[in-house]
């Protein structure tokens, strides 16, 4: 079970996660100790899964976001898992989603440019047989993060 303090806790640190224990303890009123300790707590409870760096997508050069929907006719676990492994190593895709409704999938692609979705295309489709696959390019990112609300946790 955790408290407003741990949801500070977790704000905090979805917001910065190399923040130092000592200003995390000075913010949610601890010490230093019990900061830590909550934190190992949190840890260990799977709460954070893990702490990451967000890179800068232009200085990275992958400016530009596509997403691929994707339609298959196979929807075997075998077919499933092909396709996981077909797109498990390719970098550009950074995420991917099984779906309801008309589209079996989603593909979160980020490129240097439009024109290297080719590549990854060719990628995939030499790997997996698909039935359609569709591409929307992002003109503008309208919101982005990687917080998510901590008030709902137990």
């Amino acid at each position: 079970m955790i408290d407003d303090r741990d949801r500070r806790i977790l704000d905090m640190l979805q917001e910065n996660a190399g923040v130092s224990v000592t200003d995390l303890a000075e913010q949610v009123a601890l010490s230093v100790s019990a900061c830590s300790r909550r934190i190992q707590r949190l840890e260990e409870t799977g709460h954070i899964a893990r702490r990451i760096v967000v890179l800068d997508r232009e200085l990275m050069g992958v400016p530009t976001t596509l997403f691929a929907l994707v339609k298959t006719a196979h929807h075997s676990d075998e077919w499933t898992e092909s396709f996981r492994r077909a797109i498990s190593d390719i970098p550009e895709i950074v995420e991917a989603h099984r779906l309801t409704g008309n589209y079996d999938y989603i593909l979160k692609i980020v490129l240097p440019r439009v024109e290297h979705y080719d590549v990854i295309y060719k990628r995939i489709v030499r790997r997996i047989e698909l039935f359609d696959v569709s591409a929307s390019i992002s003109m503008e990112l309208m919101k982005s993060g990687t917080s998510i609300p901590v008030g709902y946790a137990s």
